[in-house]
């Protein structure tokens, strides 16, 4: 009988990737697990306590934003280099991020936290965000939620 392993945590993965990294000399790979954590490490250090999993997939998510934004100021800019190792660096990033939610989904779970707050109009728009922004935690775009939200409490 073959033993279930138990769930790894983020801080594991990256751990045990980051020396398969090195053991394949996959140099981008790499630099990129070890960037990510440090900004973990860095969050310990501030919070003065190890992080739990939500805590640590925010600063996954904090960091999928930073690239975000660097990625549309190199293509505004032309500066192609930069556009391809960005892109590069968040493909290995989303391999730390949940599965994305689809637009219907979303929809779905708006919908469902309208009803359970009994939301009616735009008034209500900050309870439903409060409820739903912790369920789609880096699983999908805040902005993409807000619209949707929006649309339902029309």
């Amino acid at each position: 009988m073959s033993e279930v392993p138990e769930p790894v945590t983020l801080n594991e993965r990256l751990t045990l990737d980051m020396k398969a990294a090195m053991k394949n000399k996959e140099k981008d790979r790499l630099t990129v697990i070890r960037r990510l954590r440090s900004s973990v490490k860095n969050e310990e250090i501030e919070l003065r306590r190890p992080l739990n999993e939500d805590e640590a997939l925010s600063v996954v998510v904090k960091e999928y934003k930073q690239q975000q934004d660097s990625l549309a100021e190199f293509q505004q800019a032309g500066r192609e280099d930069l556009v391809e190792k960005v892109q590069m660096e968040i493909a290995i990033l989303k391999d730390y991020l949940p599965a994305p939610l689809s637009e219907d989904e979303l929809r779905k779970m708006v919908q469902e936290a309208v009803e359970q707050i009994g939301a009616t109009s735009k008034a209500d728009m900050k309870k439903v965000m409060t409820l739903l922004m912790p369920q789609v935690k880096g699983r999908a775009d805040g902005k993409t939620v807000n619209r949707l939200v929006q649309e339902s409490l029309q």
